[in-house]
C-alpha cells in the first residue's frame, strides 16, 4: 500500500509542478495576424469614476412581477427605486463625488493596435504583449513598448487589442524616418499567456519581474473587460 501511495504521489507532482510553471516554448501559442500605431487622443473613462451602486432597498415594486409591468411603461417614466432613502442618497453622493473629481483633459499619445489569433485549445484570460521598433540593419531594439490586457479569447478565435501608451516611437526615431522601412523595423511579441485553466505560456528570455512595478500599478487601477494598460 505504501509503495502504491509512493507511485501515486511521484506521477502527480510533475503534473502539479508543471501545471504552476510557465511554458517557455519558442513559438508562441497566438499568432499576431496584424499590428500598427498611430498617434491618438485618450479621453478619461467615465466608467473609472462610477460610484458602486448601493443594494436596492426592498419595496413592492422591485419584486418580479412589478418589475416585469413596468417593461411596458413609457420611456422616461419615473424609477420608483428613486424616492427611496437609498435612491436620494445614492443620488446625493453620486452629485458629491462628481463635484470632487478633477477635471481631466485629453491625453495626447499613440495607440498601439494589433490582432491575434489564439492557437491554444483553451481560453486566454491575460496577455502581455510589447510593440518593438528596432534597427533593420543590425536589430537594435529602440523602443519597446509593452501592455497588459484583460481578454477572453476562446479557442481558434482572433480579437483585435489596443493600448495607449504617452510614449511613442518619435521618442527615439523620428516618424519620418519610420516611414524609411528599409532603415527601421516594427514587430510585435507575445511574452506571457495566462489561460482560464491556470496554466502559463511564457516567452523564453522574458521574465515578469521586469515588469513588476508597472504591473503592480496598473492592478491597482480601475479596469474594464477588454481593457489594455501600459506597463
Amino acid at each position: 500500500m505504501k509503495l502504491l501511495l509512493l507511485f501515486l504521489v511521484l506521477f502527480i507532482l510533475p503534473t502539479l509542478v508543471q501545471t504552476q510553471t510557465p511554458a517557455t516554448d519558442e513559438a508562441a501559442p497566438m499568432t499576431v495576424a496584424s499590428y500598427k500605431w498611430s498617434r491618438a487622443r485618450q479621453a478619461l473613462d467615465a466608467r473609472q469614476t462610477e460610484i458602486p451602486v448601493p443594494v436596492r432597498q426592498v419595496i413592492p415594486q422591485n419584486k418580479t412581477f412589478a418589475r416585469n409591468a413596468r417593461i411596458n411603461e413609457p420611456r422616461g417614466a419615473r424609477d420608483p427605486n428613486q424616492d427611496t432613502l437609498d435612491g436620494r442618497s445614492e443620488a446625493m453622493e453620486k452629485n458629491v463625488q462628481e463635484a470632487r473629481a478633477p477635471k481631466s483633459e485629453p491625453r495626447e499619445g499613440f495607440s498601439y493596435r494589433i490582432k491575434v489569433k489564439n492557437g491554444a485549445k483553451k481560453i486566454v484570460e491575460i496577455i502581455f504583449w510589447e510593440y518593438q521598433f528596432s534597427e533593420a540593419e543590425n536589430a537594435k531594439t529602440l523602443a519597446r513598448r509593452q501592455f497588459l490586457c484583460g481578454v477572453n479569447i476562446r479557442p481558434d478565435k482572433d480579437k483585435e487589442l489596443e493600448g495607449f501608451s504617452l510614449a511613442g516611437p518619435s521618442d527615439v526615431v523620428s516618424v519620418g524616418a519610420l516611414a524609411d522601412k528599409t532603415r527601421f523595423k516594427e514587430n510585435v511579441l507575445i511574452n506571457r499567456i495566462e489561460y482560464s485553466d491556470g496554466s502559463i505560456w511564457q516567452r523564453k528570455g522574458w521574465h515578469l519581474a521586469e515588469v513588476k512595478g508597472s504591473y503592480e500599478r496598473v492592478l491597482r487601477e480601475p479596469w474594464v473587460p477588454g481593457q489594455c494598460k501600459g506597463l
